[in-house]
């Protein structure tokens, strides 16, 4: 079960550090969730960090063994964690919530929250993966250089209790992740493309400094991104390999 036990850090540099340290002493059993709303160095995709005041952002890590899953297929836990997140952020801010691939949370085009999946392997077996999850919760503002940031607080007019949001979060984990199974693979893959932030709408993309209109075509099993050019060249993409550009 997901969340149990449920852990709450008063400060911490980061909840996924804390649960790589739990994890490598061996202390931990599958499932453990370790929570903080005061994160001083939070950890973003690509080395990015992730800062907010304290009590403002819901910051949950999880450890779990992925014995359902082999290495190969490591990103179906990826979908199953996205999924679970927007369908948590959904509960509170509605369905306008959606997934930017690969794993970011936006509320129409903003972001409210991210995904960051580490792995520990030993050889070639997936021994664990830390799975962390950030929500802007309580954010009033942000600053300037974060224009495309939105909270909960924002959405709603509701200020929340973040450690309510994180519980909650686990329960959605806990479903999700226990949709993993070969019979399965196909349908949450169309659920997750279905939820896309711009699936299948043109838009204004970059890549190696060239700017250029897109579609995403396809997101495939192994998490390559297809995004049709206005020329209607494709591309496949890896993580990190184009930016998308917001444009108001």
């Amino acid at each position: 079960m997901i969340g149990y036990p449920f852990y709450i850090l008063n400060e911490v540099d980061s909840t996924n550090n804390y649960a790589m340290e739990m994890v490598n002493a061996g202390h931990v059993t599958s499932g453990t969730a370790w929570f903080t709303t005061n994160q001083t160095a939070g950890k973003g995709t690509r080395g990015k960090t992730w800062l907010a005041k304290p009590g403002d952002i819901s910051a949950l890590s999880v450890a779990l063994q992925p014995s359902m899953l082999p290495l190969s297929r490591q990103f179906m836990l990826s979908i199953a964690v996205a999924l679970a997140a927007a369908d948590c952020f959904a509960s509170y801010a509605g369905d306008e919530t959606v997934i930017k691939w690969p794993n970011d949370i936006y509320w129409r085009d903003r972001k409210a929250g991210g995904i960051l999946i580490e792995n520990v392997l030993r050889g070639n077996i997936w021994q664990y993966a830390i799975i962390g999850i950030g929500f802007n919760v309580n954010q009033p503002s942000f600053p300037a250089e974060l224009p495309n940031a939105v909270s909960l607080l924002q959405i709603t007019g509701q200020k929340r209790e973040s450690v309510d949001v994180a519980k909650n979060l686990c329960t959605h984990l806990n479903t999700r992740i226990q949709q993993i199974h070969p019979s399965n693979y196909e349908a949450m893959l169309e659920e997750y493309t279905s939820r896309l932030f711009r699936w299948q709408k043109p838009a204004m993309y970059k890549k190696d400094n060239e700017i250029f209109m897109g579609i995403i075509r396809e997101i495939q099993p192994d998490g390559y991104m297809r995004l049709e050019k206005e020329d209607g060249s494709m591309l496949t993409l890896g993580f990190g390999e184009i930016e998308f550009l917001i444009t108001r």
